[in-house]
């Protein structure tokens, strides 16, 4: 029997309760349910936009077989696949566009969003050809809509896969800090245009990362595996200023597979 999302965090809760009044001692957590009904949505950060491979059939939205959704779906044989994520997507696209294949059958559901709906490509033009000021003044916009406006927008997102997959497991993965400060850049954006980046890109998280909880949902941050290959650092898994333009400030091939993917495997 499957349990519900609630009902699983509070079982997991009233074990341990069970457990620390007994004086016994365990690592207890929500049971996770074996995927075999797969649902991909969001942004460019999961269609793969940067990574390369795209699947000709998804015309714009440029769904990647590199992409970390693609590459999970691989690895687990007899998995049912929907990928629906599509690059420029905001969260009023995912409602409108994206949620079809989500239904009382659907064992796992993934998605990064937000970014777009903050104004994520026009502050990184603004900051690559306007300069520091202009960067800095795009930057404080786009965080004030994110701690005043983008919850609700989640919110929004989150209450419509609850809605259409009660017993799913879901993961919202997060974005990551595009800069290593300090690091082996000596030409572009400024230190303090970087750092203001990094900035935004640590409050999308947190948002994210609170409104995903608050709906029994599973936050993965990717700063953890993408520490060490932010662009400066020698060693990225994100592109810089490129052309195609539409790849720059994406994940490559390494970052889907490597940042993204072992997140991924991680939450499920």
């Amino acid at each position: 029997m499957r349990l519900s999302r609630r009902a699983a965090t509070a079982s997991a809760l009233l074990v341990t309760s069970a457990l620390a009044l007994s004086g016994a001692s365990a690592a207890v957590s929500a049971p996770r349910i074996q995927a075999t009904d797969y649902v991909a949505l969001g942004d460019s950060y999961s269609s793969g936009v940067g990574a390369g491979s795209y699947d000709s059939s998804s015309g714009s939205c440029k769904r990647s077989t590199k992409s970390y959704p693609a590459l999970w779906a691989a690895s687990h044989t007899g998995t049912r696949f929907n990928f629906t994520a599509c690059s420029g997507a905001r969260t009023g696209d995912v409602l409108a566009k994206q949620l079809t294949p989500v239904n009382s059958g659907t064992d796992l559901v993934s998605i990064t969003v937000g970014g777009n709906d903050a104004g994520f490509a026009d502050t990184m033009t603004t900051c690559a050809l306007q300069g520091e000021s202009a960067c800095l003044k795009r930057v404080a916009q786009a965080r004030a809509y994110i701690q005043q406006t983008l919850p609700a927008k989640l919110d929004q997102v989150y209450d419509a896969i609850d809605g259409r997959a009660p017993a799913a497991q879901v993961v919202v993965l997060g974005y990551p800090r595009f800069y290593k400060l300090g690091g082996s850049c000596s030409v572009g954006l400024s230190e303090k245009s970087r750092a203001a980046i990094n900035a935004a890109a640590d409050d999308i998280n947190t948002v994210t990362a609170k409104r995903s909880a608050d709906h029994g949902f599973t936050f993965a941050d990717v700063n953890t595996t993408f520490a060490g290959h932010e662009l400066c650092s020698g060693s990225p898994w994100l592109h810089s200023v490129t052309l195609p333009v539409e790849n720059s400030y994406h994940p490559t091939a390494d970052g889907q597979s490597k940042g993204y993917l072992p997140v991924l495997n991680s939450a499920t």
